[in-house]
C-alpha cells in the first residue's frame, strides 16, 4: 500500500459511493486506474466492505438507546470466547479490546432501560463479565 492508496482510502471513508471518475479526479488518476486500485484493495483485504451509516434517531420504527458498556472480564474468561459470545447477544454491534481499567468497550443498541438491564445480566451470566460501567449516547456524529 502506497501514499496514493492511502489517499484513495481517505476519500472512500468520506464517501464510499463516489464514482471512480470523481475519485480518480481527486487523486490524480484515470477512472480505470482508480477502479483497478480499489479492486486490488478489496481483493487483498485492505477494504473489507462498504456500508451505509444509518442515524439511529432516523429509524422511528425502532426507537431505542445506543449505549457504550465498559466491561472487565472475570479472570477465567477467555477473551476470544468473550468476543464471540458478546457479539451473539441481541443489540451488541461492536466489541473493542481496550487498554486501561476495563478489558473491553462494547457498543450496543437496546430498546429501553429494561432491554439494557437484560443485556447487562446476560453479559454477566453468559459471557464472563465481572464488572461493567454503562454510558448512554445522547448524540452520535459520524464522519
Amino acid at each position: 500500500m502506497d501514499d496514493l492508496d492511502r489517499e484513495i482510502l481517505g476519500e472512500l471513508r468520506a464517501d464510499a459511493r463516489i464514482s471512480y471518475r470523481d475519485l480518480g479526479a481527486r487523486v490524480g488518476l484515470s477512472a480505470n486506474a482508480t477502479a483497478d486500485r480499489v479492486r486490488r484493495l478489496v481483493r487483498t483485504g485492505v477494504i473489507r466492505g462498504f456500508t451505509a451509516l444509518v442515524d439511529p434517531a432516523a429509524d422511528t420504527t425502532r426507537p431505542g438507546l445506543t449505549v457504550f458498556i465498559d466491561v472487565r472480564l472475570r479472570p477465567e474468561t477467555d477473551s476470544d470466547t468473550f468476543e464471540t459470545l458478546a457479539l451473539r447477544l441481541p443489540g451488541v454491534t461492536e466489541t473493542a479490546h481496550v487498554t486501561g481499567e476495563y478489558d473491553y468497550l462494547l457498543r450496543a443498541r437496546v430498546p429501553d432501560a429494561a432491554g439494557l438491564d437484560q443485556l447487562l445480566r446476560r453479559l454477566k451470566h453468559e459471557a464472563g463479565v465481572a464488572h461493567s460501567n454503562t454510558r448512554l449516547a445522547l448524540r452520535i456524529a459520524d464522519r
